[in-house]
């Protein structure tokens, strides 16, 4: 498909989305299958362009003065692939499959079109209820936080040095021109392409197969190494999901220690098991989802546990752009309780001097610090550590640990990963010692 065909899909997905108020990648499934003829290059493109236009439906409808499905996509052609208006128009007009060529109001918003009166919220593409939230967090910097919030994402990788080494695994993706991330010891990052290109399917390489890396991002593998784990500990990751955590804490210890891993939902817990065959885990032992009675014989036991919370997501905004126009009030205050009551339920676990370390992907002060200090209030016996504590109690690198040490990323309890910060997904830590 010529790029004037590409812009006609990405409108009609686009219109799909919001009249039907659905995930993206749903909508772009549901496109593929009704559109065969398009290659996987094609699809691929699409979905890109799909994706800008959310991941920056603030900005391009602003300046578009519109935020239409053709709006939102004529700008995020125009405007995130640079191609401007005069090259958009030789487009269209050479390719029978386009949209209908620009009017004259949409060539000028095109030409003209600019930030410079917008208020945070669109600066920094975030939804205007959420402008609070993420004062609160950032202050006056609130619209750059957003704004690296609706850049693309990388591929971050993280070499299992159970199986494999960083440098192996670079080696064998070498076509792909990986970089070491530079706060992660076993990171490896692949770029976030542009336009049109395609990211690199890295699950079909061979190394991924045998277990040599997985995909996880930095702000992930930090969260691991900030835990503070160590080989030989007895572990509980009871929100493990499909299994991310759990393979990076039990690499991290080398596979001695035990790690127990259990969610409530065992819908997200079923690709755990061949997770860790794969990465050839050995101190893993899986319980049965769905039930927390299962975890009764690990009371007071745990040197540590990881407490990974269900949350709005906000620090993946870059890899799920629509989710951000899905969140909602109700949304956050079901979260916040979730956190509550999953903190509650890992608390009598931890043995006395071990640790409770509660993860987020959230940037959201109300599902981090705040949840934090509702647990404490409400648990006698539980004390947060100050951030720089926790990253010197980790296993990383003293430059990292100078690095992760800016004052920027402290938090009242913990710390704060962002990509503007950080260059990660984000991500808040906080670890709590029982006393």
């Amino acid at each position: 498909m010529k790029h004037g065909g590409i812009v006609a899909a990405a409108i009609e997905v686009l219109a799909d989305i919001e009249a039907r108020h659905r995930p993206a990648s749903e909508a772009l499934k549901d496109w593929g299958v009704s559109h065969r003829f398009a290659g996987s290059g094609d699809r691929a493109a699409i979905g890109n362009l799909v994706f800008d236009a959310l991941r920056n439906r603030a900005s391009i409808a602003w300046r578009m003065g519109a935020d239409t499905p053709r709006a939102l996509a004529l700008g995020a052609y125009a405007f995130n692939w640079d191609v401007g208006c005069d090259r958009l128009e030789i487009t269209f007009a050479a390719d029978r499959h386009s949209p209908e060529p620009p009017t004259d109001a949409e060539k000028i918003a095109i030409r003209t079109g600019t930030l410079d009166a917008a208020p945070d919220w669109v600066k920094g593409d975030y939804p205007e209820w959420l402008d609070a939230g993420l004062k609160a967090a950032f202050g006056r910097v609130a619209a750059d936080e957003g704004a690296a919030l609706a850049r693309r994402a990388p591929v971050d990788l993280r070499a299992n040095t159970l199986k494999s080494t960083r440098d192996k695994v670079m080696k064998a993706l070498a076509r792909f021109e990986p970089a070491e991330t530079p706060l992660s010891p076993v990171g490896i990052r692949l770029g976030a392409g542009f336009g049109a290109a395609r990211q690199p399917h890295v699950e079909s390489e061979t190394g991924f197969r045998k277990g040599w890396f997985e995909l996880q991002d930095e702000g992930s593998q930090l969260a691991a190494f900030l835990s503070g784990a160590t080989g030989g500990q007895q572990i509980a990751d009871i929100c493990a999901g499909a299994g991310g955590k759990t393979l990076a804490l039990a690499a991290i210890m080398e596979n001695k220690g035990q790690v127990y891993a259990w969610d409530a939902d065992r819908h997200r817990l079923a690709g755990i098991y061949e997770r860790l065959q794969r990465a050839g885990v050995r101190n893993a032992q899986v319980r049965e989802p769905g039930d927390a009675k299962v975890l009764a014989d690990l009371e007071g036991k745990m040197d540590m546990v990881l407490v990974d919370a269900p949350c709005t997501g906000t620090g993946t905004w870059r890899r799920r752009p629509d989710s951000k126009w899905r969140v909602s009030e109700k949304a956050l205050e079901d979260r916040k309780a979730d956190q509550t009551a999953v903190l509650a339920l890992a608390a009598p676990l931890v043995r006395h001097g071990g640790r409770l370390v509660y993860v987020t992907c959230s940037v959201l002060p109300d599902e981090n610090d705040a949840r934090v200090s509702a647990f404490v209030q409400a648990h006698d016996g539980f004390a947060p550590m100050t951030a720089a504590d926790i990253v010197a109690g980790s296993t990383l690198s003293d430059e990292v640990k100078e690095r992760l040490s800016n004052p920027t990323l402290t938090t009242t309890h913990g710390l704060q990963l962002t990509p503007h910060r950080t260059g990660t997904d984000g991500f808040y830590v906080s670890v709590l010692t029982r006393t």
